[in-house]
């Protein structure tokens, strides 16, 4: 299962977490991902969406 919003591709970042004292180690910002029942056409289906595509309205929730 990939871990992105089939509406706009949004998907995982990487980079570095930086302590205090400059220790690096690897991280990850996961976007915020909802599995949501959408109106498609005449009939539903679940769909990953995330929540800034849902608050803009590009998916109509059912």
């Amino acid at each position: 299962m990939a871990y992105r919003c089939e509406v706009c591709g949004k998907e995982p970042w990487t980079g570095k977490q930086v302590s205090f004292s400059h220790k690096r180690s690897s991280r990850r910002w996961l976007p915020n991902i909802q599995r949501v029942r959408v109106k498609h056409g005449s009939n539903s289906r679940r769909m990953r969406v995330c929540t800034s595509c849902l608050k803009a309205g590009k998916v109509e929730k059912v």
